[in-house]
Protein backbone atom coordinates (compact mmCIF):
# COMPACT_ATOMS: atom_id res chain seq x y z
CA UNK A 1 0.00 0.00 0.00
CA UNK A 2 1.45 3.35 -1.04
CA UNK A 3 -1.14 5.75 0.40
CA UNK A 4 -3.95 5.81 2.87
CA UNK A 5 -6.14 8.86 2.50
CA UNK A 6 -7.60 10.20 5.72
CA UNK A 7 -8.80 13.73 4.92
CA UNK A 8 -10.72 13.96 8.20
CA UNK A 9 -7.34 14.24 9.98
CA UNK A 10 -6.69 17.65 8.39
CA UNK A 11 -9.14 19.27 10.82
CA UNK A 12 -7.06 17.88 13.69
CA UNK A 13 -3.73 18.88 12.14
CA UNK A 14 -4.89 22.40 11.36
CA UNK A 15 -6.39 22.81 14.83
CA UNK A 16 -3.02 22.19 16.51
CA UNK A 17 -1.66 25.55 17.67
CA UNK A 18 1.18 26.73 19.83
CA UNK A 19 0.20 28.45 23.05
CA UNK A 20 -3.05 28.46 24.94
CA UNK A 21 -6.35 28.62 23.06
CA UNK A 22 -8.47 31.69 23.70
CA UNK A 23 -11.59 29.64 24.52
CA UNK A 24 -12.03 26.31 26.21
CA UNK A 25 -13.40 23.78 23.71
CA UNK A 26 -14.90 21.74 26.55
CA UNK A 27 -16.72 24.73 28.06
CA UNK A 28 -17.94 25.58 24.55
CA UNK A 29 -19.34 22.04 24.23
CA UNK A 30 -21.10 22.39 27.57
CA UNK A 31 -22.65 25.69 26.52
CA UNK A 32 -23.81 24.29 23.17
CA UNK A 33 -27.50 24.11 22.40
CA UNK A 34 -29.42 21.76 20.16
CA UNK A 35 -29.09 18.04 19.57
CA UNK A 36 -26.69 16.45 22.11
CA UNK A 37 -25.37 14.09 19.41
CA UNK A 38 -23.88 17.12 17.62
CA UNK A 39 -21.79 17.70 20.72
CA UNK A 40 -21.10 13.99 21.34
CA UNK A 41 -22.24 14.42 24.97
CA UNK A 42 -23.44 11.14 26.47
CA UNK A 43 -24.23 12.29 30.02
CA UNK A 44 -24.10 15.42 32.14
CA UNK A 45 -24.98 16.05 35.73
CA UNK A 46 -24.30 19.04 37.99
CA UNK A 47 -20.62 18.19 38.56
CA UNK A 48 -19.30 15.96 35.75
CA UNK A 49 -19.97 14.90 32.18
CA UNK A 50 -18.86 12.41 29.54
CA UNK A 51 -18.42 12.86 25.80
CA UNK A 52 -17.01 10.93 22.87
CA UNK A 53 -13.51 12.07 21.99
CA UNK A 54 -13.56 14.08 18.76
CA UNK A 55 -10.25 12.51 17.69
CA UNK A 56 -10.48 9.00 19.18
CA UNK A 57 -7.67 6.50 19.58
CA UNK A 58 -10.20 3.64 19.31
CA UNK A 59 -13.97 3.40 18.78
CA UNK A 60 -15.67 4.29 22.05
CA UNK A 61 -12.85 6.56 23.30
CA UNK A 62 -14.57 8.70 25.93
CA UNK A 63 -13.59 11.80 27.88
CA UNK A 64 -14.83 12.31 31.44
CA UNK A 65 -14.65 15.87 32.75
CA UNK A 66 -15.67 18.04 35.66
CA UNK A 67 -18.27 20.64 34.66
CA UNK A 68 -16.29 23.38 36.38
CA UNK A 69 -13.42 24.77 34.32
CA UNK A 70 -10.11 23.95 35.99
CA UNK A 71 -6.79 22.55 34.89
CA UNK A 72 -5.60 21.71 38.38
CA UNK A 73 -6.36 18.34 39.95
CA UNK A 74 -5.99 19.81 43.44
CA UNK A 75 -8.75 22.34 42.67
CA UNK A 76 -11.45 19.65 42.49
CA UNK A 77 -13.78 19.55 45.45
CA UNK A 78 -14.35 16.15 47.09
CA UNK A 79 -17.83 16.16 45.49
CA UNK A 80 -16.43 16.86 42.00
CA UNK A 81 -13.80 14.18 42.48
CA UNK A 82 -16.48 11.66 43.49
CA UNK A 83 -18.68 12.64 40.52
CA UNK A 84 -15.80 12.19 38.06
CA UNK A 85 -14.89 8.85 39.64
CA UNK A 86 -18.48 7.61 39.45
CA UNK A 87 -18.72 8.67 35.82
CA UNK A 88 -15.44 6.89 35.01
CA UNK A 89 -16.96 3.71 36.47
CA UNK A 90 -20.20 4.23 34.55
CA UNK A 91 -18.24 4.78 31.32
CA UNK A 92 -16.30 1.54 31.74
CA UNK A 93 -19.53 -0.32 32.50
CA UNK A 94 -21.28 1.12 29.41
CA UNK A 95 -18.35 0.28 27.14
CA UNK A 96 -18.08 -3.25 28.56
CA UNK A 97 -21.79 -3.84 27.91
CA UNK A 98 -21.82 -2.31 24.42
CA UNK A 99 -18.44 -3.16 22.91
CA UNK A 100 -16.96 -6.00 25.01
CA UNK A 101 -13.38 -4.65 25.01
CA UNK A 102 -10.61 -6.82 26.44
CA UNK A 103 -9.24 -3.98 28.56
CA UNK A 104 -9.00 -0.21 29.03
CA UNK A 105 -6.50 2.59 29.18
CA UNK A 106 -7.77 5.24 31.61
CA UNK A 107 -5.69 8.30 32.22
CA UNK A 108 -5.28 12.00 32.84
CA UNK A 109 -2.50 14.03 31.26
CA UNK A 110 -1.87 16.83 33.75
CA UNK A 111 -0.20 19.78 32.02
CA UNK A 112 0.94 20.35 28.45
CA UNK A 113 4.39 18.85 29.07
CA UNK A 114 2.67 15.63 30.24
CA UNK A 115 0.76 15.40 26.96
CA UNK A 116 -2.42 17.33 27.72
CA UNK A 117 -3.63 18.83 24.46
CA UNK A 118 -6.12 20.98 26.38
CA UNK A 119 -4.44 21.50 29.76
CA UNK A 120 -6.79 24.21 30.99
CA UNK A 121 -9.73 21.82 31.57
CA UNK A 122 -9.15 18.49 33.31
CA UNK A 123 -10.29 15.48 31.28
CA UNK A 124 -9.77 11.76 31.75
CA UNK A 125 -9.44 9.50 28.71
CA UNK A 126 -11.28 6.16 28.77
CA UNK A 127 -9.96 4.12 25.84
CA UNK A 128 -11.38 0.65 25.22
CA UNK A 129 -8.76 -1.83 24.01
CA UNK A 130 -8.99 -5.12 22.16
CA UNK A 131 -6.40 -7.78 21.61
CA UNK A 132 -4.69 -6.93 18.34
CA UNK A 133 -6.16 -3.42 18.07
CA UNK A 134 -2.81 -1.92 17.11
CA UNK A 135 -1.02 -2.46 13.83
CA UNK A 136 1.60 -0.79 11.70
CA UNK A 137 -0.47 2.35 11.01
CA UNK A 138 0.04 4.16 14.33
CA UNK A 139 3.71 3.21 14.42
CA UNK A 140 4.79 3.69 10.82
CA UNK A 141 2.10 5.94 9.41
CA UNK A 142 1.41 7.93 12.59
CA UNK A 143 -2.29 7.51 11.72
CA UNK A 144 -5.12 5.66 13.43
CA UNK A 145 -7.53 3.70 11.30
CA UNK A 146 -10.93 3.53 13.02
CA UNK A 147 -13.58 1.07 11.85
CA UNK A 148 -16.56 3.13 13.02
CA UNK A 149 -17.80 6.72 12.64
CA UNK A 150 -18.35 8.85 15.76
CA UNK A 151 -22.07 9.08 14.99
CA UNK A 152 -22.38 5.28 14.99
CA UNK A 153 -20.46 4.93 18.26
CA UNK A 154 -22.60 7.67 19.83
CA UNK A 155 -25.83 5.92 18.77
CA UNK A 156 -24.64 2.66 20.35
CA UNK A 157 -23.49 4.18 23.65
CA UNK A 158 -26.11 6.89 24.26
CA UNK A 159 -28.81 4.48 25.52
CA UNK A 160 -26.41 3.25 28.23
CA UNK A 161 -26.16 6.74 29.72
CA UNK A 162 -29.89 7.44 29.99
CA UNK A 163 -30.91 7.82 33.62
Amino acid sequence: MERLWSPWRMEYIESAKDGEPERCVFCDLLAGAGDPSEHRMLHRDALAWVTLAKYPYNPGHLLVLPVRHTGELGDLTPEENAAVSALLQRSVRALREQAQPHGFNIGLNLGRIAGAGIPEHLHWHVVPRWSGDTNFMPVVGQTRVLPELLEETFAKLAPRFID
